[in-house]
């Protein structure tokens, strides 16, 4: 039967589809299967499903396949995420015609011309890349998703849950208002979260202190993350060329950059521009540093970023060495200088002003960092190293000079807080909110920090961090390295505002102006899951809280829990907790660690989450996906190219789930052709058949079933610690190495060898079922009558387990392999040498003496010293002198770090019996006659044969 991927696939899916095969409803009271709960993150729709979506919802499946095959009762449900702006922000890309985006719908994501219109409202929108992608694509792919459970979170009964959860985080005292820094997009005028970010999702709040220089009367204030070097200050730079304003500022005027404005306006600070100049207005000038009451002069500088804090900045020569850089290049350009009235001699004049001192640098630590690394201009990449080194040194092991008074002596990180608070409290310093990078919104909108009087989440509150840290503690974190990775979020995290101004989701219960944010409603949907089918048929006014609580605490939560409410809460216990959750690495620090935070306040121990598995990001050819650039690859052409089992096959079998993977074309046909070939071999054995009951077994029929075995164990122990990659490596391109060696050993027409592939191949078709389920399902149903998926786990079979066999059979395997090398070495000869194919291979084992010391060296573990004071106590074996020591040295190399089982069956192995069953199969491999004999009773005592290595030679007739 020729393999058809298309044609076999299309039918498994409407057969899966007819039958409602993955729909999972809890069991009954009498039955014994176990409740597995997956989850995935729900896809966000404001585009197509490519490549890098499809890995993320293939993994998850196959676990919740290989928990049904297992005897579990799967629960693996998927809905739509739609909450927030972009989407909103992506139909008005569309409605505005911006050809960035039109060609991203029509070129990338193969949108109809005549469907555009379809796309201009938000749910239109949304509605088309779920039905016409997302879901079409998932259900190409084979997922086992129970689709009665479907919804989006602007679904009207979904807000209802949000609601009930936003409104018991509120009583318990875990949501406020009040001023907070929020991300805020300059262009739709409202917070915004990770979720809506284009640009910068890694960039975090920092917080500036704004040192007050004075001119006259205006301040200008000059942001730094280091204020301790105040005094360090040396002159100042503006870009000449940029625009600048005079502004009030909350009473008093002040210099800053116009792009400054906006932001400090929505840091809390009243300003009103008063009159615009460009940065060259202070060019020249002198300003004066409060601490020192230094005047310090104002340098013109192209490297000056009029966007970032107040645009204005301060130089510290003797500790940046940035700014020693600077400073020297200016001194240097006296043309520049003149240009803007200011005289060189007095650029010539500022010399570096030392503050503190550090081990390993000179008086002017920014000089030595410098010199030592041979910087000589500004454009030196080394400049950014040697910048960033010593400005870590100087925090954790710089002390200040005696000018700094009572601060004078302490270590720059012990002192750092104190002394910018002292001066702040003083009036000599401010604050300023920046990000570490720029930011830019999806809608295209610049990002900026800003202070918003919002409602935000009490993640700082102590108890229920306590409570999230117990939920990490308890749960199982897969890798294990990241369970630290949510203790430090846990710790950092603290309150996060949780509205908008506005978007699609829910309303906030209490004040409908605002919107809760996409992070924030998506923390315990998991719950909703278990219940989504049902509540279609209450009522959206009866899902009040009391509803809700009874549903989720109880009967006793309320004083009449509604009937309704008690029989849904049924089903929820059945499924609940998640058992595992398989989301991505970026996730832990923001929605993975809020989902640990919600359920474990809102819900009892028992319900905590069981576990999280993180996966790794998808490239391409390479690079890293791209819907904007194009760069993707949608999974209904590969799925169409290749078959849906290819696909899977190759993105579970390129990486284990939390590690990168790299989607390339060329190894993606190379898997095709694979599982075709194993398709066309399962087909020949399937039409050959096999004896009903077993025949009577040869040693490498039983070999082969032992090493059955271990790949059952194997893939078995990776799947249960969802190493996808290591269990599907085992069970398909590791096994056939096995019988790859089987083939060349037996005759595969015999009755027992028939029989023996036949259960080989039953057996590996469940355990690859998870992984290629329409290839596996069809054959094993033609084998057996029973869809793959519908036959249980295979269990290691003790039976077929045989260590003796193994050992000898891998005896023989070496033994070939020695053969051919040494055939291999004399064809590479310059001259010709008949040996090369030889007419006889005289084969010669070990003497028994030898033996003897191979068993003391399994006996004393491979201590050499305990072996030799044994094998010296015997007398036949000292006068051996330096052989013996020889052979037990090589011998200790052979067994060290072998497993105990195959050194101990080794030992218990006879060597002499093993090849000489063997003969017929090697005269056959090589075409030579086999001799066999045993050193120092069939020939003399010259061979070098030591045990498990006989001594070869190669014999030709003349």
């Amino acid at each position: 039967m020729e393999y058809d991927p298309q044609e076999l696939e299309e039918r498994w899916r409407e057969r899966w589809a007819e039958t409602g095969r993955y729909e999972a409803d809890p069991a009954d009271a009498a039955s014994d299967d176990d409740p597995t709960f997956i989850t995935v993150p729900y896809p966000y729709p404001s585009g197509g499903m490519h490549i890098g979506h499809a890995r993320t919802y293939t993994v998850p499946d196959v676990y919740a396949r290989y928990r049904r095959q297992q005897g579990d009762n799967v629960l693996f449900p998927i809905a739509w995420h739609v909450t927030g702006t972009p989407i909103i922000g992506a139909v008005e890309r569309l409605k505005k015609g911006e050809e960035k985006q039109l060609s991203v719908l029509r070129d990338t994501y193969d949108v109809p011309e005549d469907t555009l219109t379809d796309l201009e409202t938000p749910m239109g929108f949304a509605r088309y890349f779920i039905e016409q992608h997302y879901k079409q694509g998932m259900q190409s792919l084979g997922l086992s998703v129970d689709w009665r459970r479907e919804f989006t979170t602007n679904d009207e009964r979904y807000s209802k849950f949000i609601t009930w959860q936003y409104e018991t985080l509120r009583d318990r005292g875990l949501l406020e208002k009040g001023l907070h820094p929020v991300k805020y997009c300059t262009n739709e005028k409202q917070p915004v979260t990770t979720h809506d970010i284009l640009e910068g999702e890694e960039a975090e709040f920092q917080e500036y202190t704004l040192v007050r220089f004075g001119h006259g009367d205006t301040v200008v204030p000059m942001a730094t993350l280091r204020p301790e070097t105040v005094r360090g200050v040396t002159n100042a730079y503006i870009a000449p060329d940029a625009d600048y304003v005079y502004a009030d500022v909350d009473g008093e005027q002040w210099f800053v950059s116009a792009a400054a404005v906006e932001k400090l306006q929505l840091q809390a600070h009243d300003v009103t521009v008063e009159r615009r100049v460009s940065g060259a207005e202070l060019v020249g000038e002198r300003v004066t540093n409060p601490i020192t009451g230094d005047d310090v002069l104002v340098l013109p500088a192209d490297f000056v970023d009029p966007e970032n804090a107040t645009g204005v900045v301060m130089s510290v020569p003797a500790h940046s060495p940035d700014d020693y850089v600077a400073l020297q290049e200016a001194k240097a350009d006296d043309a520049r200088m003149a240009e803007y009235g200011i005289d060189p001699a007095d650029v010539d004049a500022i010399e570096p002003v030392p503050i503190l001192s550090v081990e390993g640098y000179g008086e002017v630590p920014a000089q030595s960092a410098v010199e030592e690394a041979g910087i000589t201009d500004s454009a030196d990449p080394a400049l950014e190293k040697a910048t960033k080194d010593l400005y870590n040194k100087e925090f954790h092991a710089g002390r200040l000079n005696d000018d700094y008074g009572e601060f004078a002596g302490e270590l720059v990180e012990d002192v750092r807080t104190r002394f910018r608070d002292a001066h702040r409290d003083e009036g000599a310093f401010g604050t300023m909110q920046e990000f570490s990078e720029d930011v830019v919104c999806r809608c295209g909108g610049d990002v900026v920090v800003a202070e918003q009087d919002t409602w935000f989440l009490r993640y700082n509150d102590e108890a229920w961090k306590q409570k999230a840290h117990r939920v990490v503690s308890e749960m199982d974190a897969i890798p294990e390295n990241t369970r630290g990775e949510y203790d430090h979020t846990i710790d950092w995290l603290n309150e996060w505002p949780c509205i908008r101004n506005y978007g699609l989701g829910t309303r906030l219960p209490w004040d409908d102006d605002f919107v809760i944010e996409p992070l924030s409603d998506s923390t315990v949907y998991m719950a909703y899951y278990t219940i989504a089918h049902r509540l279609q048929d209450v009522p959206v006014d009866e899902l009040d809280r009391e509803f809700f609580d009874a549903l989720f605490y109880g009967a006793d939560a309320v004083d009449d829990a509604p009937d309704r409410a008690l029989e849904l809460r049924e089903e929820w216990d059945y499924w609940y907790p998640v058992d595992y959750r398989f989301s991505a690495n970026d996730l832990i620090s923001n929605h993975l660690t809020f989902y640990l935070f919600h359920h474990a306040e809102l819900f009892d121990r028992p319900q905590w989450p069981q576990g999280i598995v993180i996966m790794g990001m998808g490239l391409l050819e390479g690079e890293k996906m791209s819907s904007s650039k194009g760069h993707v690859v949608l999974p209904g052409k590969a799925i169409e190219e290749y078959g849906a089992d290819t696909v899977r096959f190759f993105l579970l079998n390129s990486a284990e789930p939390w590690q990168d993977y790299d989607w390339r074309d060329d190894q993606v046909a190379s898997v095709k052709n694979q599982l075709e070939r194993f398709w066309n071999r399962a087909d020949e054995r399937i039409e050959a058949g096999a004896p009903d009951e077993r025949p009577e077994l040869e040693q490498e029929d039983r070999w082969l079933l032992s090493k059955l075995q271990q790949t059952v164990r194997d893939v078995t122990e990776a799947m249960e610690a969802s190493e996808t990659r290591s269990a599907s490596q085992a069970a398909f391109y590791n096994f056939e190495e096995q019988l790859r060696w089987y083939r060349r050993r037996t005759e595969t027409e015999r009755p027992a060898a028939r029989w023996t592939l036949q259960h080989v191949l039953e057996t590996r078709l469940r355990l690859l079922a998870p992984f290629v389920p329409f290839l596996t399902n069809e054959l094993h149903e033609r084998l057996t009558g029973t869809p793959a998926e519908d036959a249980p786990w295979p269990d290691v079979d003790e039976e077929f387990e045989d260590d003796a066999v193994e050992a000898s059979e891998a005896q023989i395997e070496r033994l070939t392999e020695d053969i051919k090398g040494i055939q291999q070495s004399l064809a590479n000869a310059e001259e010709d040498v008949p040996e090369a194919d030889p007419d006889r291979i005289r084969i010669t084992v070990a003497a028994d003496w030898k033996r003897d010391v191979f068993h003391t060296v399994v006996e004393e573990g491979g201590n050499q010293g305990a072996v030799m004071g044994t094998v010296m106590q015997d007398p036949d074996l000292r006068e051996r002198g330096n052989a013996v020591n020889d052979l037990v040295g090589e011998l200790v190399d052979f067994v060290r770090g072998r497993e105990e089982s195959e050194v101990a069956a080794l030992s218990e192995l006879d060597e002499f019996a093993a090849y000489e069953a063997a003969t017929a199969f090697l005269s056959r491999e090589f075409d030579a006659d086999v001799v066999l004999q045993l050193e120092g009773e069939d020939t003399d005592a010259t061979k070098h044969a030591i045990p498990l290595r006989p001594a070869i030679e190669l014999e030709a007739d003349e």
